[in-house]
């Protein structure tokens, strides 16, 4: 589904990108001194007395190689985890994650040896996990290996094998206790954020589900005949981000009305309306 909102590479997916690309160009160019990439990157030693580290590290990568992979998995998971959460919130969460794996390296060095480190890694497996959790059913393939995963058992993957090597090779030059602690800061967002809205939201009622989408200010929804007929049931969409996205918008419109939607929820369903319509 090429021209679906998560094929599209979004608002701050892009300039996560850009700014990575543009600090590695500088410090392969013009800032080449090693005292440089020393106050940028990350070390518990010298944390407290660099506390911009715990951000700045985030930027920094060891070679184009390495700023590859990371803006690919960015672009992969981001763009789709941005259009659900909202750009405002999507940073945040971003940001958030990176810091979080900082502080879990500041936190176990007082009894394992964590050298320094940098790049986007532990930020961007906590954007994987928010995927996993939106879609758990989303089919991925992990190149080279030719075989569909489900996206929880991918990042669950990912997380096991950063464990495993991070406990055998604790000196193979991969910031593995960077990538546990972004996935880990990711969990805890969504487990307190699960149970901060337990209790505040209303119970589902069952009503008819009737929706009018348009893009500028007063929505309506009206039941086309005053007995409402009963719907077949759902298919199974989770294996499709943007369907099961529609199900969900669909579902918080049937629960709490239209007026609970987010303006990134509105622009979302006002975008699918406009593709329906264009292939009609």
């Amino acid at each position: 589904m090429n021209s679906s909102p998560q094929s599209r590479i979004t608002p701050w997916v892009g300039r996560l990108i850009i700014a990575n690309a543009v600090v590695l160009l500088l410090l392969l160019t013009l800032f080449t001194a090693p005292e440089i990439l020393a106050y940028l990157q990350f070390s518990p030693a010298y944390a407290l007395s660099r506390p911009w580290t715990f951000v700045t590290y985030m930027f920094v990568h060891g070679g184009l190689l390495h700023l590859a992979g990371n803006m690919f998995m960015l672009f992969v998971f981001g763009s789709p985890v941005e259009h659900r959460m909202g750009s405002r919130s999507f940073i945040l969460y971003y940001l958030y994650c990176g810091v979080g794996a900082a502080v879990l390296g500041l936190a176990l060095s007082s009894f394992l040896p964590i050298g320094p480190f940098i790049g986007a890694s532990g930020a961007i497996l906590g954007v994987a996990l928010a995927f996993a959790i939106y879609w758990p059913d989303a089919e991925l393939i992990a190149f080279p290996i030719p075989i569909p995963m489900r996206a929880r058992t991918f990042v669950g993957l990912l997380v096991a094998l950063d464990v495993v090597f991070w406990w055998l090779t604790p000196n193979d030059g991969i910031a593995h206790v960077a990538h546990v602690g972004g996935a880990l800061f990711g969990y805890l967002f969504f487990r307190l954020h699960g149970l901060s809205r337990r209790g505040t939201l209303p119970p589902p009622r069952p009503v008819e589900r009737v929706v009018v989408v348009q893009s500028g200010g007063g929505e309506s929804a009206r039941p086309s005949s005053p007995a409402p007929t009963p719907r077949p049931p759902r298919r199974r969409v989770d294996a499709d981000p943007v369907a099961a996205e529609v199900d969900r918008v669909l579902d918080k419109i049937s629960a709490q009305g239209l007026g609970s939607l987010t303006p990134a929820e509105r622009r979302f369903l006002d975008e699918v309306s406009r593709q329906k319509k264009q292939e009609h």
